[in-house]
């Protein structure tokens, strides 16, 4: 087969686009998903931006196995505890839209603040035991934030399937039990971690990391691996450069959290 032009892309790519919608409101998704889904399976993937190899093999999971897929893009500022982190987070609408438009999603939906926030975040959902520790506990508020808007995005989305990476582990068995509880028909499906070929969890925020930096984080996940313990874990990776804010063992998972360069890094893997 003769190999695409340049020319070519670019057209493919612009078709891509054409057919891609991007629809800002609740209401302009309510219509397009009232003309378009029927009785189709709809997946869902949600993220804040920034996109990276890790979330666009989420699309691609969801695009084998349902009908039609829709992407979130919305940075959700009701889950930072820091505004520099906020600020500083690597988001290019633009480059998402490329790259999502090439894989053929159907639709992106792009609210702003006060589509998603009409109440400006007066209403909330909790969790009152489990989201206190780890990232709870170094996050005051996180996971209200990150409950509160995929709670809204699902109502809104009503995937028949919604699909959430491994990295954020404590998460995901937070949004699980929440699907559980308020009788959510959505599925929520767990992908593993995409890792680079050394072993590093693909993040956005790994931008933000010098070459030096990059060598460094990347023996994150070798020395989770590798420890005979969490406690000698969190030796071993304060003795590699990291300022450790924890390493816990939790239902057969060994997860961290970590800063280097002033970038907040989390991971975990199964304990072997």
């Amino acid at each position: 087969m003769e190999a695409c032009s340049e020319a070519d892309r670019f057209l493919m790519n612009a078709a891509a686009k054409e057919r891609l919608e991007i629809l800002r409101t609740v209401e302009e998704f309510g219509a397009w998903r009232k003309e378009n889904v029927g009785t189709l399976s709809l997946g869902f993937v949600p993220t804040m931006g920034g996109l990276h190899e890790g979330h666009l093999a989420l699309v691609r999971r969801s695009l084998l196995e349902n009908d039609l897929t829709v992407v979130s893009v919305f940075l959700n500022r009701t889950q930072f505890d820091s505004p520099a982190d906020l600020e500083a987070y690597p988001a290019d609408f633009e480059e998402d839209v490329a790259a999502l438009a090439k894989l053929g999603v159907e639709a992106i939906f792009a609210p702003d603040y006060d589509a998603m926030y009409p109440d400006d975040y007066h209403y909330k959902v909790g969790e009152s035991q489990s989201s206190a520790e780890l990232e709870g506990e170094h996050r005051p508020g996180h996971f209200d934030g990150v409950l509160t808007v995929v709670l809204k995005l699902l109502n809104v989305v009503q995937a028949t399937r919604a699909y959430f990476g491994e990295k954020d582990w404590q998460q995901l068995q937070l949004v699980k039990g929440m699907v559980e509880a308020f009788f959510l028909s959505t599925e929520i499906v767990a992908c593993p971690t995409v890792r680079d070929e050394a072993g590093l969890a693909l993040s956005s925020r790994n931008r933000r990391l010098s070459a030096q930096g990059i060598k460094i984080a990347r023996r994150l996940n070798q020395i989770l691996n590798t420890a005979t313990s969490a406690e000698g874990a969190k030796r071993e990776l304060q003795e590699a450069g990291f300022e450790v804010e924890y390493v816990a063992d939790r239902e057969g998972r060994r997860l961290a959290a970590v800063r280097l360069e002033g970038v907040r890094l989390i991971d975990n893997v199964q304990i072997r």
